[in-house]
């Protein structure tokens, strides 16, 4: 018997229909295309809730901020800034709170010498020599600056040699700006200073 071409096309075409529908069917879902599954892979740069992630972020930078000045205040050395657990930031602050500093009285005492030069300015009538007092409270506030110089130098030069002989150069490089924060915290009263002394009292020199 003659088969028609035609129907062994449609026969052909309903065979692959069949298969592919036996393979939907296996899998248990079409096959995605390649832009639908490109496009679920696609994640914006920019997540749609940055702004409560930047609050969020922001909160815990706070608490971390807190936490650190907490830790200064009380002297707690393991929640302190990273830059304050420098092992020469240590040393460097126990030398200085073991010494008398001249410095660390600056600020009372400059604040005491300009009020009496602005009573006595204010009434340089009724005060004899007003001229003459004014000029000996800012000769005295001079040479309590030069004073106070002269005492961070000769402490500096001392702790410089033992910071080097105890933690090499890099205690004392410029980056660690160690000089500026030594010389810093002499000029400030005791009970000011932040991180707190380890130590009430002066006279516990670091080893």
């Amino acid at each position: 018997m003659a088969v028609n071409k035609k129907d062994e096309g449609n026969e052909g075409q309903v065979a692959r229909s069949v298969h592919d529908k036996n393979a939907q069917a296996g899998k248990g879902r079409p096959t995605p295309k390649r832009k639908d599954a490109q496009a679920r892979n696609i994640r914006p740069l920019v997540p749609k809730d940055s702004a409560a992630q930047r609050k969020e972020a922001k909160r815990r930078m706070r608490e971390r901020e807190n936490r650190e000045y907490e830790a200064m205040r009380t002297g707690d050395l393991q929640n302190m800034p990273k830059a304050e657990r420098l092992p020469w930031r240590v040393y460097v602050r126990d030398y200085v709170d073991a010494r008398f500093n001249i410095g660390e009285f600056f600020i009372p005492v400059a604040l005491v010498i300009l009020v009496l030069s602005v009573i006595v300015t204010a009434f340089a009538r009724q005060i004899p020599y007003s001229i003459q007092i004014t000029m000996i409270l800012m000769t005295l506030l001079y040479l309590y600056l030069f004073a106070i110089i002269v005492d961070v130098v000769v402490m500096w030069r001392k702790l410089k040699k033992l910071l080097v002989a105890k933690y090499g150069e890099q205690a004392v490089a410029k980056g660690m700006r160690t000089g500026s924060y030594a010389w810093s915290r002499a000029i400030q009263l005791r009970r000011w200073r932040l991180p707190k002394p380890r130590y009430k009292k002066r006279g516990h020199w670091p080893k």
